[in-house]
């Protein structure tokens, strides 16, 4: 659906973004390239989707500057806007229309004849499996359903860019798999995407890179894989009431670990052997062994209170 050709798809570089005195953005920079997936993560109001707001055209920048397809957006953001297929986060889609005519509305915003816009808007249906629901309205499709109706609208442009802002949140598991099996197949047909969202297995699985942010400013770049390693390695053990021996043991071998009163989790990687220095003696029934995840990086930068 979209050239595989290695070229910077988006190029930010010191992205801001102010409401006021209220700064949501301060510094993003990043490049997405051709045939890539890119990941923003953070915690609510860490300036995601301000930033992907930006890029999309709906939100001007306050300073910085911001090239898509090579092209400045302050000057060609109309041109731009062509390329471009936007998942957002609500599913707003027209309730009065079957699910066919919302994409064949849709299409007459990018100036698509009637009856082309009829033929993909049926070929995008049946790639999301869909076809059964063609002239349903809205209002009769479960929450996974709509929010593949969606993903399909933002593809009928035949976009070079996909942005989806959360697209899989509130979908139970089933429905899950289901848009990130169809996402996969978009990426690996070379189209380039950029997602922001709140599951870090969902990152983990479609993203080629992540970026996380954090208060209007990037904190990490790198492979999923990379981020974890470096972070906070390879195994992980979590201990439930922790004695004073074993914080004092952590202390002197220098681990990584939090110390959360109740409960210590304690990061190492492979040499550190921390299976066999725990297992046998700390680790009971009040001791977890696991090996450590993108969740866990994403805690150790972002921190773990709550985020109004």
């Amino acid at each position: 659906m979209a050239s595989t050709e290695k070229r910077k798809v988006i190029e930010a570089r010191h992205l801001q973004k102010t409401f006021g005195d209220f700064t949501a953005v301060e510094d993003v920079s990043f490049e997405l390239h051709g045939g890539e997936c890119l990941g923003l993560l953070g915690p609510n109001g860490a300036g995601k989707t301000s930033t992907v707001r930006m890029v999309y055209g709906f939100s001007p920048m306050t300073s910085g500057s911001l090239h898509i397809f090579g092209k400045d957006m302050r000057a060609h953001w109309r041109d731009i806007k062509y390329g471009i297929g936007v998942c957002q986060q609500e599913n707003n889609l027209d309730p009065d229309l079957t699910v066919l005519q919302n994409l064949e509305v849709f299409a007459s915003y990018f100036d698509i004849p009637r009856k082309e816009a009829a033929r993909h808007a049926l070929e995008l249906l049946e790639f999301m499996g869909l076809e059964h629901r063609v002239d349903s309205r809205v209002t009769e499709l479960s929450g996974g359903m709509m929010r593949r109706v969606v993903i399909a609208r933002a593809l009928i442009n035949r976009p070079e860019l996909l942005i989806l802002d959360e697209p899989t949140t509130g979908l139970d598991p089933q429905s899950r798999h289901q848009v990130w099996d169809r996402l996969e197949l978009l990426r690996s047909q070379g189209l380039s995407i950029l997602l922001t969202t709140h599951y870090m297995d969902e990152a983990a699985r479609l993203c080629d890179r992540l970026i996380i942010i954090d208060r209007g400013k990037v904190l990490v770049e790198g492979p999923p894989s990379s981020l974890v390693k470096e972070h906070v390695g390879r195994d992980v053990v979590e201990v439930r009431e922790p004695g004073r021996e074993l914080r004092g043991l952590v202390m002197e071998l220098g681990l990584r670990h939090e110390d959360l009163e109740h409960r210590m989790i304690i990061y190492g990687s492979e040499e550190d052997r921390l299976f066999d220095r725990f297992s046998s003696i700390y680790c009971g029934g009040n001791c977890l062994l696991r090996t450590a995840t993108l969740e866990d990086v994403f805690l150790v930068l972002t921190g773990r209170e709550l985020r109004e």
